[in-house]
């Protein structure tokens, strides 16, 4: 049970979402790649004519509805997620420079990947409940049986895929993501929820991607 009262939670909530969005905007600014959902971000956006921080609210709506043949129902965490995260991201893109030489995209790159640890473990710590893409990995995994770590390497893999074919920014900041999500998020979770128990031994596949 958490102890902590309800507008500490919800602040935490809000800056942590807030935060997410700012650390994908660095990654795309970085120009070095994105995390698997925000390639299909991109990739979508680029075909749309959309920023891609509205790309993202589209898409967190549109997954929202997947939840309901899997019977399962969105926390005050969960729709804020979907529009928070997106105009955070789109505000951060307009007001950070884009290019600059490669040592500064690299830091950019490492920031937003760090930033993101940071955020999960806010945004999940707050416990409002899951944001939508992580509803579906865990609602299509009890649905078909499978593990949480098959359904999440399916689904991420697809969407990688798909948004790679519609020119989304695939590279180095990818396969760190992909890396160091894991690590970070069992970091600082525990620090941002005193109930939350992160075991050493969880996968980095079962760590949450946040979305």
């Amino acid at each position: 049970m958490d102890r902590r009262s309800l507008p500490v939670r919800l602040v935490q909530l809000y800056i942590g979402l807030t935060i997410y969005g700012l650390a994908a905007a660095l990654q795309v600014r970085s120009q070095l790649g994105l995390d698997p959902w925000d390639t299909f971000h991109q990739g979508l956006a680029r075909h749309m004519g959309l920023a891609i921080g509205t790309v993202v609210i589209i898409v967190g709506a549109a997954v929202l509805l997947l939840w309901i043949p899997l019977r399962q129902w969105p926390g005050l965490g969960t729709i804020s997620n979907v529009v928070l995260i997106g105009l955070s991201m789109n505000v951060s893109l307009d007001l950070l420079p884009g290019g600059g030489p490669l040592a500064w995209r690299v830091v950019e790159m490492i920031a937003g990947i760090v930033l993101g640890g940071v955020a999960t473990g806010m945004y999940i710590g707050a416990n409002f409940g899951p944001g939508p893409r992580d509803g579906l990995m865990t609602g299509l995994a009890r649905r078909t049986g499978r593990s949480i770590r098959l359904t999440r390497t399916g689904i991420e893999v697809t969407v990688l895929a798909v948004g790679w074919l519609l020119g989304g920014t695939v590279g180095v900041g990818t396969v760190l993501y992909a890396v160091g999500i894991g690590p970070l998020a069992q970091f600082f979770l525990p620090i941002f929820d005193s109930g939350h128990r992160v075991e050493p031994e969880v996968d980095l596949l079962d760590a949450p991607s946040t979305l």
